[in-house]
């Protein structure tokens, strides 16, 4: 991977407290805006760059609680949300939680039983199973999300899929994936990384489970329930089902991210179990005009760029196209970053990496 520059992410007192800043889990731009979310919060994050077309540093960090503009299904409404995606298109933000479990860690103070009983504990938390959409308005210049917004005469509300469309409910009883409900995300079970939309088409990628080395990404059709327009519904494709499967061979690796690039979707590839790499970034030529489940190979899917890692740090987990698609400039953020992206205090560093001609 070549790196053409780097750009700083200057982050406020209170993200670096949450951590925020060293656990960066989902970016999209959006002009002026960066959107960001980490993996320990129930919030978004917006950032200003310093300019729009060439950005040094994005700054002016602007936080927003996901509880404040919808009910979060957890007791703690800021309890983490574990957000892992996010999407931005026509009038709406749009975020999505891991839905994963998480086994406890063995922690260097732990040993004998204490250890193993502590590895034997899994746990799962509500705030992690959204698919969020917020309207977005103009407020100073800036896009900023909002509980309620009209567009062309029609008023759009905060709204998250529930109830009986719930995703961990509706894939109970999946062939593929209902065995791995049960089994935390970094050990190869169900685990959402990655949100794209286009059009009325919401891609999902998952990191896990990865079957025989065959990624998933799900697609989904939601749209505001008519009585409970807080409420996101699932439309079904014309099999019934409310979400069709599509699977994709990334040699052996999950998806961590999902961009849009016209028609194409950029995936930000990279191991389902607790490993460092290898970290790639592939193209799924014509992905959003898909109309039947797709078993992407080789001849649909290009592998773009090979990224970077480090041993224990520096892990890939966000993906932007950074100015005109054309142009071929991503944006990538990492978790875990290396202590050499922690150029100040309150500065992270994200890459500026380019894609090869077409």
């Amino acid at each position: 991977m070549t790196v053409e520059r780097t750009v700083r992410l200057r982050f406020g007192y209170t993200s670096r407290i949450a951590a925020t800043h060293s656990n960066l889990s989902a970016i999209r731009t959006d002009g002026r805006v960066l959107w960001i979310a980490g993996d320990e919060t129930a919030t978004v994050e917006r950032l200003v760059a310093d300019d729009e077309h060439h950005p040094t540093e994005y700054d002016r960090q602007t936080t927003f609680r996901l509880a404040d503009l919808v009910d979060l299904p957890g007791a703690d409404p800021d309890a983490e949300a574990d957000i892992e995606g996010l999407a931005r298109s026509g009038p709406f933000l749009w975020a999505v939680g891991s839905h994963s479990l998480r086994r406890k860690q063995i922690k260097a103070r732990h040993s004998g039983a204490k250890a193993l009983k502590r590895l034997a504990r899994v746990e799962g938390q509500d705030n992690r199973q959204i698919l969020v959409r917020l309207p977005i308005t103009d407020v100073g210049g800036l896009p900023t999300p909002t509980d309620a917004v009209v567009v062309d005469g029609v008023s759009h509300r905060a709204a998250v899929l529930a109830g009986r469309d719930d995703l961990r409910a509706l894939l109970r009883d999946d062939v593929h994936l209902g065995p791995f409900l049960a089994i935390p995300g970094k050990d190869n079970g169900l685990d959402i990384e990655g949100i794209a939309v286009h059009g009325d088409r919401v891609y999902l990628g998952l990191r896990g489970p990865v079957l025989r080395g065959w990624a998933f990404v799900l697609e989904l059709r939601p749209y505001a329930d008519a009585h409970r327009p807080d409420r996101l519904r699932l439309r079904p494709f014309d099999d019934g089902s409310p979400y069709r499967k599509h699977v994709l061979d990334l040699d052996g690796l999950g998806v961590r991210d999902l961009c849009p690039a016209g028609d194409d979707l950029l995936i930000l590839a990279g191991p389902t179990m607790d490993l460092d790499g290898p970290v790639r970034i592939y193209r799924w030529h014509g992905a959003c005009r898909v109309e039947l489940p797709a078993i992407a190979r080789s001849e649909e899917l290009t592998r773009e760029l090979e990224l970077t890692y480090g041993e224990g740090d520096d892990h890939a987990e966000g993906l932007a196209v950074l100015g005109p698609v054309e142009d071929g400039r991503l944006l990538v953020v990492y978790d875990s970053p290396a202590e050499a992206r922690l150029a100040e205090e309150d500065i992270v560093l994200a890459d500026v990496v380019c894609l090869p001609e077409r």
